[in-house]
């Protein structure tokens, strides 16, 4: 059985799964047992999709239906397939980028949606495991922006910044770190921006190898932004570099 972003028993999940239908994570009821409940472990494990095994009380309290033990939460959008999007990337003149490292709030995951899709990212590279879902509040914080910007899932970001480096795509991480303001590099050409998370920032390792670090300047007493604000100004110091390159 299904509604519009949950599909819930063990046989139905498991035919969503080899439906392939974009699957962000499944609950299963705590002491379940048997050979659809090994094969549905099997399958998502396989598909790098997420599951968390709790009480039955919080499955009652993610649907009202009979959820018998078993619950997925489905996206309400099509993630594009990483191979197909760099085929595409390559038919782009001067590609533009945004990369996610481990946003987890919904709404901030929906306003970045819409800045991105107001600025003319041609889209959004973000990681299989650990980042928010996009559901019914993503969708709407992103005022629909998430069905016009294409939205990449990858196994790990580091292999995706790799392969965007070898076909010339300069990586730009924002972070604190760094002594570079935004004001001071080249956003006009093709590029990936790369946004931390909202407590860490960007992860060490994904800073190690990256082309550049940037930071925002900061006057007030406050040390950091939310990063969907931080999204945004960063975004459109792009989106003005690139518009004065073009006019």
């Amino acid at each position: 059985m299904s509604s519009t972003n949950q599909v819930y028993g063990l046989r139905a999940i498991i035919e969503a799964l080899h439906a392939k239908k974009s699957i962000h994570k499944i609950y299963l009821q705590r002491g379940l047992q048997g050979d659809l409940y090994n094969e549905l472990k099997q399958l998502a494990a396989s598909e790098g999709i997420g599951v968390s095994t709790v009480p039955k009380e919080k499955l009652n309290r993610l649907t009202k239906g009979n959820h018998q033990g078993a619950i997925a939460q489905i996206s309400p959008i099509a993630f594009k397939d990483f191979s197909e999007f760099m085929d595409e990337l390559q038919q782009i003149d001067n590609p533009f980028l945004l990369m996610l490292d481990g946003i987890s709030d919904v709404r901030n995951f929906g306003a970045i949606i819409r800045t991105a899709e107001c600025t003319g990212a041609n889209g959004i590279i973000i990681p299989k495991n650990g980042a928010a879902p996009i559901n019914d509040i993503t969708v709407k914080t992103s005022a629909g922006a998430a069905f016009n910007v294409p939205i990449v899932k990858v196994d790990h970001l580091k292999d995706a910044i790799y392969f965007l480096q070898s076909m010339g795509i300069k990586t730009i991480a924002a972070t604190e770190k760094t002594s570079t303001l935004i004001y001071k590099t080249d956003f006009s050409t093709p590029c990936a921006i790369i946004m931390g998370s909202e407590d860490k920032g960007v992860t060490p390792s994904i800073l190690k190898i990256v082309d550049e670090q940037v930071k925002l300047p900061m006057r007030g007493k406050i040390e950091s932004l939310n990063v969907s604000v931080a999204c945004g100004a960063v975004l459109y110091e792009a989106l003005r570099q690139r518009l004065g390159q073009s006019g």
